[in-house]
């Protein structure tokens, strides 16, 4: 009996589940474990290409190179028809992701010992906002890249409604469920019936009364936090000369992970250094360019990120910068975290309580409320959506793999 793949590419992580008739099962992609870092390093030392934790791990080992992460938020962007300077080499955007998939492809085909020509791809609710031509050409574009890299028979299945299906298979009676999927790049929302009697059913669309999602998410809290804590230690918002406020673009692109490469070229380093005479305190700016010549800005990200999570764990953490000048260091506790993600949890909040009136039913009607994606972990935005649907039972569904696990189960039925 052939073999299946069921792809979650998450802009954050990755998993992957493979499944045989009505069987299926995540597989273990690095180290042991079931989820891998969307995470690409070319190295140049070693000349030699890592993912996951290795690639992040060889470029915080100094190792000459470039890192990518955030690759999904590519697709659907003015960049995926373009190339970037990688080690000297112009490589396409496009090549870089089908990269990573081959890499996932491979690493569950030496796991079945048989090629994989079918998959189930997840995607999100909406990978442009407001644009149904730019949407509809991201998929078009993951489908491409996934047949470029040798699968034939492609299915794609939104990533909510995939983690869906995972806790359907918890339920012992009928629910109306509003499945909140929050990761690195999107926050989706599906509302959706589930139950036992449905469970078996291939063609769900009956039961689904509504979709809906937003652009923001994960990478946004990251630089929201950023552009709060670090940034404003290298200068931003800062007086400058005769009272004007120093130059804030460089900052943002700064704390946007897939915009930060872009300021380590010869002509933006040029740039960087001529807005010394903006700056009253010459020492910041000294702070900001020994970031940009030494390359630190990804080592600050993942800093940030780090502490997104342990606030959101413990409540306070320190972001160690001595890297950066000696003693210094940022101190970020939960109301500073809550403040810089305020508007966008908000606006993830309102989107999620538009989704329901879409179907026209209130919060009040909804029974569950299902979280997954590690984005929900954040503890703003689950307090908000709770607060909007009091009534509702919330569960905590698995953060990094439900929508696999869901995948691999319409995968079963797809391919059946």
């Amino acid at each position: 009996m052939n073999t299946h793949a069921a792809i979650d590419f998450g802009t954050s992580n990755s998993a992957v589940c493979i499944g045989s008739g009505a069987q299926h099962r995540l597989i273990a992609l690095e180290d042991g474990r079931t989820t891998l870092p969307t995470a690409v390093f070319f190295n140049a030392d070693e000349n030699s290409i890592a993912f996951g934790r290795q690639a992040i791990a060889e470029y915080q080992a100094g190792y000459g190179g470039r890192l990518m992460r955030s690759l999904k938020s590519l697709l659907g962007s003015e960049l995926l028809n373009e190339t970037t300077l990688i080690n000297g080499k112009a490589v396409a955007y496009q090549s870089i992701i089908a990269s990573f998939l081959t890499h996932l492809k491979t690493t569950a085909e030496l796991q079945t010992d048989q090629p994989l020509s079918r998959v189930v791809l997840g995607r999100p609710v909406y990978f442009v906002d407001g644009n149904p031509e730019r949407d509809a050409l991201a998929q078009d574009t993951l489908e491409r890249i996934a047949r470029d890299v040798g699968f034939e028979d492609i299915r794609f299945q939104y990533e909510p409604i995939a983690a869906a299906l995972d806790y359907e298979s918890q339920l012992t009676r009928e629910a109306l469920v509003l499945v909140v999927d929050i990761g690195g790049g999107t926050s989706d929302f599906s509302l959706i019936r589930l139950g036992p009697a449905r469970a078996s059913k291939l063609d769900r669309s009956a039961d689904v009364l509504a979709n809906g999602g937003v652009h923001i998410a994960g990478t946004d809290f990251d630089r929201q936090l950023s552009l709060a804590s670090v940034m404003p230690s290298l200068g931003l918002g800062t007086a400058g000369i005769g009272g004007k406020p120093i130059p804030a673009y460089i900052y943002f692109e700064l704390a946007t992970w897939h915009k930060i490469n872009f300021l380590y070229a010869p002509r933006a380093l040029a740039e960087a250094e001529t807005l010394q005479p903006f700056y009253l305190d010459r020492a910041l700016h000294r702070r900001l360019m020994k970031v940009l010549r030494n390359r630190e800005g990804h080592r600050i990200a993942g800093l940030v990120e780090a502490a997104k999570v342990a606030v959101s764990e413990n409540g306070t953490t320190t972001l160690d910068l001595s890297f950066v000048e000696d003693t210094l260091t940022v101190a970020v506790d939960t109301a500073k975290l809550d403040l810089a993600v305020q508007a966008s949890v908000e606006k993830i909040t309102a989107t999620a309580l538009a989704t329901v009136q879409d179907a026209g039913l209130t919060a009040a009607d909804i029974d569950a409320v299902y979280f997954t994606g590690g984005s929900t972990q954040l503890r703003a935005l689950r307090h908000a959506i709770g607060a909007a649907f009091s009534n509702s039972e919330a569960i905590a569904g698995d953060a990094f793999a439900s929508v696999a696990r869901g995948l691999g189960v319409y995968a079963t039925r797809a391919f059946a």
